[in-house]
């Protein structure tokens, strides 16, 4: 019960963080930003064990301290590419975590697997061609950090396809937010800038998180109420 006060208070915390990034309150949204993802990680923490609880972790974890360092990213690009790095190795232990959980249920259905990885190619191919011109030397990186969350989302298909109901739901949603919402940030910083792009890039991330850690909590746990 105390997991499930904890994500009650994440949804909260959230709203109330969103609703001072619209009032253009940037010096408090800077200072709450680092205490969001800490709700996550403890309502995961106080849960019961199951096998994929340490993977989890590990994933919200580095993408907290990706929330950290891009709070300094417009003192230096360094800031930016940290950032990048840490939620680069976070999508790389979510591809683990769903690779771990692919293994406990069966169902399949080609179809809509190769047509989910059609889309996937055809986002990674569009978006690169969108922004390659701008992106100078960071061009590799944003390459391998694109085709990484393009395997996350691939694996969160897979899982789509073999979970149960309604957690596979959640993961693979919460997936796709979570594209979306590095899709914004990268559109807003290297093609144009996005009318409240701050408030779009944060309300889909924390819902992104949210999503996956709810489904992946119902997947280890039936039995679970969660909010």
């Amino acid at each position: 019960m105390k997991s499930n006060h904890v994500l009650t208070g994440f949804i909260g915390f959230s709203l109330i963080y969103l609703v001072i990034i619209l009032l253009g309150r940037e010096d408090i949204t800077a200072f709450l930003k680092p205490f969001l993802l800490p709700f996550l990680i403890t309502a995961v923490y106080l849960q019961e064990n199951f096998s994929s609880k340490k993977t989890l972790l590990i994933a919200l974890t580095l993408s907290w301290i990706g929330d950290i360092i891009l709070l300094f990213a417009a003192k230096g690009e360094i800031y930016f590419i940290g950032g990048l790095i840490a939620f680069l190795f976070s999508h790389i232990f979510y591809i683990i975590l769903f690779n771990k959980q692919l293994k406990i249920y069966l169902r399949k259905s080609k179809t809509i697997y190769w047509i989910g990885i059609t889309l996937i190619i055809i986002y990674l191919i569009g978006m690169m061609v969108l922004l390659m011109p701008n992106l100078g030397e960071l061009l590799l990186p944003v390459f391998v950090y694109a085709m990484t969350i393009s395997i996350m989302l691939l694996f969160a298909l897979k899982g789509f396809l073999n979970w149960h109901k309604p957690a596979n739901t959640y993961i693979l949603i919460g997936s796709i937010i979570f594209v979306a919402s590095d899709s914004i940030l990268a559109f807003d910083k290297f093609y144009a800038a996005i009318q409240y792009s701050t408030f779009l890039i944060m309300s889909t991330y924390l819902t992104a998180q949210y999503l996956i850690v709810i489904g992946i909590l119902k997947l280890n746990k039936k039995k679970l109420q969660i909010p």
